[in-house]
């Protein structure tokens, strides 16, 4: 069993510290996010921060990394025009999804340079993922810089959910259904199996457990 200690973690090379480090937390959603610019030219990347806030009303967060020294045009045109896309990324098209990633010119669009189709639904201010089964649009809300690493949160609201016909289990989202993706890492991708369903956890009705071969 390996064991780091701060100063170890922070003595490793950048690029072996970025690998380490992301994959701690474990497997996170792999998501797109589809944004566009005032003038409409569109912007495509791939994320793996975006968590759950709340249900009411229904806010997802994500993590933009620090925009000081490197321009990025998803967090630039969210600004701008107050909406984007969250979009599943799906086995079929993962590659192309992870090439997104790449420091393209703002003038290039993602969407067209990795043989992803653009999707205006609705009226909807920002492009979704047209190969994506299961995508929401957003309107965002706040802009809040974390000082540690000058990292920004960016908290939006859903406005808009699209969500496969099959990806219901009963009353819940079966994600291995939709199969979704997740992300370790810098690049490596997983696909979701679903392991159990159970009850809603209160105190009274925990089974007892045993503590054997170190369960």
């Amino acid at each position: 069993m390996k064991c780091y200690f701060k100063e170890d973690i922070e003595s490793l090379d950048r690029k072996e510290r970025l690998k380490l480090i992301n994959a701690v937390s474990g497997v996170k959603p792999g998501n797109l996010i589809g944004t566009a610019d005032r003038s409409g030219n569109t912007n495509l990347a791939v994320f793996s921060s975006v968590v759950h806030l709340g249900s009411d009303p229904a806010l997802l967060g994500m993590i933009v990394r620090p925009v000081e020294e490197v321009p990025r045009h998803t967090y630039r045109n969210i600004l701008e025009t107050g909406y984007y896309t969250i979009n599943h990324i799906h086995p079929s098209f993962v590659e192309k999804a992870h090439y997104t990633s790449a420091k393209f010119d703002d003038k290039v669009s993602e969407f067209e340079r990795c043989g992803l189709d653009a999707e205006f639904r609705d009226g909807f201010a920002a492009p979704f993922v047209k190969q994506s089964q299961f995508k929401m649009g957003m309107g965002f809300l706040q802009d809040i810089e974390i000082p540690q690493n000058k990292t920004h949160l960016i908290i939006g609201e859903i406005q808009q959910l699209i969500i496969p016909d099959d990806a219901f289990s009963g009353p819940e989202i079966d994600l291995e259904k939709t199969e979704a993706v997740g992300i370790s890492g810098l690049n490596s991708y997983y696909r979701l199996i679903k392991l159990a369903d159970f009850p809603y956890a209160r105190e009274k009705e925990v089974p007892r457990f045993g503590k054997k071969d170190g369960s």
